[in-house]
């Protein structure tokens, strides 16, 4: 019988993750067979996953029902609903986390809400709320990695929450993240607590730098690069991970226990119908990093996948694409900048619809 393609990933040191959570995932034993047949190691989960699983499906009514009648707000509802489900999720990858070392694989993620995004004190505020409520160890709280999250991260890695740093596009704010997990652990360390518990991922976003940057390409006469300034920035951004981590400033905190923040590999699935439905799962499989797909995305990689490991090939060509980007007057860190604002946006309009729908259940339910 063939090896499964998305476990034979695992050979090379990467984790999947899966980028999808509902009920019926669960209910079904759909979740527990895609760990068991494909090696999936994690999972991830934002506001659009979860508009799509409350607004789809009547398996949240009871529990909403319920909730509006404590007089609970449409926030307060949707957290309820969320942490059950992440609670559940966490349950059933709890033996991938118990037979890994910490900081490894079994986590599952639950984000703070995005309208958080750049307010520093409400998402340290909300993300010691939502680890209490969860009160897991398996679980990440998802932080996006604006400026205003960097000081919200130090501070979630000090109190010793798992941190999933969100809504990366730039080299530069990615090395910065870097720097606020480990002033988090090193913070930590100072106050004389463990730091040999605390797990952290970097979610570097992908498709989307090739769907803004390749019809700048086109116009500035460089289309031959299309395609594949997404895939030279993550291999960019794999060149600092490994640096970054493999400093003295770091081996000091790696004595006490500590591990790297791994750099996931996030928003994976092809925009482009002219690329590969693999190509950003191919590109980047290498040590110690996560990939996490949507179910399309893992489903096509099962049926025509080549694993092999090629993060770290060709990383002249992919100093060479960034240099070339930059020469033909594309300035990336305003594309970066840009992609983070509307990254905002496209969680902040599913919230707010989730709210809205989450109202209207509330009012024929109730």
């Amino acid at each position: 019988m063939e090896t499964n393609r998305v476990k034979q990933i695992h050979d090379f040191e990467q984790s999947i993750w899966l980028d999808l959570i509902d009920r019926q995932l669960m209910n079904s034993g759909s979740l527990q067979r895609l760990i068991d047949e494909d090696g999936v190691r994690g999972l991830t989960s934002n506001p659009a996953i979860f508009e799509k699983a409350i607004s789809g499906s009547s398996d949240y009514d009871d529990d909403i029902r319920r909730l509006a009648q404590e007089g609970k707000s449409n926030d307060d509802i949707f957290y309820g609903v969320a942490i059950s489900d992440i609670q559940r999720a966490a349950d059933i990858f709890r033996p991938v986390y118990d037979d890994e070392v910490v900081g490894a694989d079994g986590y599952v993620s639950l984000e703070v809400s995005p309208r958080l995004a750049l307010d520093t004190d409400g998402t340290i505020k909300q993300a010691r709320e939502l680890w209490k409520a969860v009160d897991k160890p398996n679980v990440m709280i998802k932080i996006p990695g604006t400026e205003a999250g960097l000081p919200a991260i130090q501070q979630a890695i000090a109190d010793g929450i798992n941190v999933n740093v969100t809504l990366l596009f730039g080299l530069e704010r990615y090395e910065a993240v870097a720097e606020a997990y480990i002033a988090g652990l090193e913070e930590r360390a100072a106050k004389g607590l463990a730091i040999n518990n605390i797990a952290s991922v970097a979610s570097f976003f992908l498709s989307r730098i090739d769907v803004l940057v390749d019809p700048m390409l086109d116009e500035k006469g460089a289309g031959d690069l299309k395609g594949e300034v997404a895939i030279a920035s993550a291999k960019k951004a794999y060149e600092i991970y490994k640096r970054v981590f493999s400093s003295d400033r770091f081996q000091k905190l790696r004595d006490k226990g500590a591990t790297p923040q791994r750099v996931l590999w996030a928003s994976t699935s092809s925009k482009n119908p002219a690329f590969s439905d693999v190509k950003y799962v191919e590109a980047l499989i290498g040590p110690k990093t996560v990939n996490t797909l949507p179910l399309e995305t893992l489903e096509a990689y099962r049926d025509h996948g080549q694993p092999e490991a090629r993060l770290e090939q060709d990383m002249d060509h992919a100093t060479q694409v960034l240099a070339r980007v930059n020469e033909v007057g594309i300035d990336l860190l305003a594309v970066t900048t840009q992609l983070e604002t509307e990254g905002i946006d496209k969680f902040i309009k599913p919230y707010d619809k989730l709210l809205a729908a989450i109202d209207e259940q509330k009012k024929a339910l109730v």
